[in-house]
């Protein structure tokens, strides 16, 4: 382990990667389980964004833009001038390519972007499968042009601590610790990002937690569904799981019984001065 700014600890920067070591752009499920995500997340993130006032005139920059669900907004709905969808495979981007929207094929590591260019920076499910998210946040944060909004959301837990013991639980705190230890994902620095906001010297920061029902059929249930299906061996390689709690816990998902609060969402914002 290394120590990043404000003493977060991070892993090794060779560390195993998204899309790389985990959830292939080239699996033939992979754009439905982003799509199932973008479902359940979209509304929030739309209606951040509208209360932020995007629209026309602004020049925005979509970091980790997966199958263009937030892009395609920005510019359908929304009217901004510019979007530039970053991902580092963007498979699902170049077809929307136009006048208005770049895809750009880059690691956040390196994008080859220039600082003050953006009225909005948006990163969404990105930071915290990077090791030096940290550091990359001052990179987003950089890239804001005077009076731009940086907005960043990641997953957080809420789990019921009177039930620590359930194929559920065990299932998801597995789910953890198998992306900590293939591609370095952590989720407890999350709830800082405020105060990293407010070091990076933005304003107007504050945050929310949305929890999207977790009902049989709904999006973000289908998503957790195609995540621990992908994820079978590396959940069980973790020892806090076998082959049977999986199996019950993917029953569970589908059961009329379920009653369970999935992971949050936690977005925080901030303006550039």
């Amino acid at each position: 382990m290394v120590t990043g700014p404000a003493g977060e600890e991070e892993k090794d920067p060779a560390a195993g990667r998204y899309g790389r070591d985990l959830f292939t752009p080239t699996h033939p499920l992979e754009a439905d389980r982003i799509d199932y995500g973008a479902q359940a997340y979209d509304p929030w993130t739309r209606s951040r964004l509208r209360a932020l006032g995007v629209g026309p005139g602004w020049r925005c920059l979509d970091v980790g833009a997966g199958t263009g669900t937030v892009a395609r907004w920005l510019l359908d709905e929304a009217h901004v001038d510019e979007v530039v969808a970053l991902d580092q495979d963007t498979r699902h981007l170049a077809p929307l390519a136009g006048p208005r929207l770049h895809p750009r094929t880059a690691d956040l590591r390196d994008p080859g972007l220039d600082p003050g260019t953006f009225d909005l920076v948006h990163a969404r499910f990105v930071l915290m499968h990077l090791p030096e998210r940290r550091h990359l946040l001052s990179r987003l944060a950089n890239w804001l042009a005077p009076g731009g909004w940086l907005v960043v959301s990641d997953a957080v837990e809420v789990p019921n601590a009177l039930d620590s013991s359930s194929a559920y639980r065990r299932t998801m705190d597995a789910m953890w610790q198998a992306l900590n230890d293939t591609i370095g994902t952590d989720i407890a620095s999350v709830p800082s990002y405020p105060r990293f906001l407010r070091e990076e010297g933005l304003t107007d920061v504050a945050a929310d937690l949305y929890c999207p029902p977790l009902t049989p059929g709904a999006a973000v249930t289908a998503f957790w569904l195609e995540t621990w299906q992908r994820l079978r061996g590396a959940l069980e390689t973790t020892g806090r799981v076998d082959a049977e709690t999986v199996d019950q816990a993917l029953a569970y998902l589908s059961s009329p019984d379920l009653a369970e609060l999935p992971p949050g969402m936690l977005t925080a914002w901030g303006r550039r001065r």
